[in-house]
């Protein structure tokens, strides 16, 4: 049986999450990758530990991470139900809806339907009464976005999510959300846009700037454009990573001018005390315009080094200007 550490909070920082009263971690766990029917439980049970005990109170999933679709909740909900329990309260679990999950004209976007019954299939496989954050995954072009805030926001009146939160949506569609959230008497908590050194597409549409309009924080996926910003291909594709697999990550991505941008930013980490890694997550959350950053891991040593960041947050000048010389090369 699990027991977690004693001294568990006395490193990690936290930050209020928009103007809500949650504070959330500045590092998250994602469990979209390592998480499925094809990977290793015990590796699961001791990366989902090893964050606890370093502070990390946010768990981040959504109804079709696997591979197979259900399965990273479905591994959640045992080892929820086999250690984690006594730790509930001291949890902030998330899941989402929006992409594709059953066959048929319900099992995907954003209706009221599927939103509703996908939720229920998700606290059945987590072994939950509620989560904490619900999130619609994605904008849907075709149904109205009163129907689908509609839906977030009953969810929170029948007690099955506390707050609610959107992903992938742009800064105008954000603000429209949100005016209806608060119009049906449910703030927008928090959105999850993907952002790192490579990808700056929030920046360019304003979506940081309209988060802080409205007052909902921001939590970011693929912060190190999945595993780009890293020492990991700098020798070469290894085999099993991401690239060689040639799915979310693929091969062709990594040319050789990237290559000699990422050589050039792992040379800067070092000068900073820091590996790629963490300066890529760090560069994330600079300034606090991010509440949150996403990690991903596939072992517990990644998130014990990713933590560390929470000590080097900071950045001169004359460093952030140089990382956008070397990106612009």
């Amino acid at each position: 049986m699990y027991i977690a550490k004693e001294n568990r909070y006395e490193h990690m920082k936290y930050l209020r999450c928009g103007r809500s009263g949650i504070l959330l971690p500045r590092v998250a766990l994602g469990l979209w990758h390592n998480f499925g029917s094809v990977d290793c439980f015990e590796t699961m049970k001791e990366m989902l530990f090893t964050a606890f005990d370093q502070g990390i109170t946010h768990f981040d999933l959504a109804n079709n991470y696997g591979p197979i679709y259900g399965s990273a909740e479905e591994n959640f909900g045992r080892i929820m139900d086999s250690d984690l329990r006594p730790y509930r309260d001291e949890m902030i679990l998330s899941t989402k809806a929006g992409f594709d999950m059953w066959p048929g004209p319900y099992g995907n976007f954003g209706s009221r339907k599927y939103l509703m019954a996908s939720l229920d299939q998700s606290l059945k496989r987590m072994k939950l009464d509620y989560v904490d954050i619900f999130y619609h995954h994605r904008p849907d072009p075709d149904t109205p976005l009163e129907e689908t805030m509609g839906a977030l926001s009953d969810i929170v009146r029948q007690g099955k999510a506390l707050y609610v939160g959107i992903s992938n949506y742009h800064a105008g569609d954000l603000k429209k959300a949100a005016k209806i959230l608060q119009d049906n008497g449910t703030p927008l908590l928090i959105t999850q846009p993907n952002y790192n050194m490579f990808d700056r597409w929030v920046e360019e549409d304003g979506l940081l700037d309209a988060a802080e309009e409205t007052g909902c924080g921001v939590i970011c996926f693929s912060p190190l454009a999945q595993g780009m910003l890293t020492d990991k291909y700098l020798s070469g594709i290894p085999e099993n990573s991401r690239a060689a697999r040639n799915h979310f990550l693929k091969s062709s991505s990594i040319t050789n001018e990237k290559l000699d941008i990422i050589r050039k930013l792992n040379e800067l980490a070092k000068k900073r005390g820091q590996s790629l890694a963490q300066m890529a997550l760090s560069w994330v959350l600079r300034k606090d315009k991010v509440t949150t950053v996403l990690i991903g891991a596939s072992c517990k040593e990644q998130i014990q080094d990713n933590v560390k960041i929470v000590d080097h947050l900071d950045f001169t000048n004359e460093e952030l200007e140089e990382i956008e010389r070397i990106i612009s090369m």
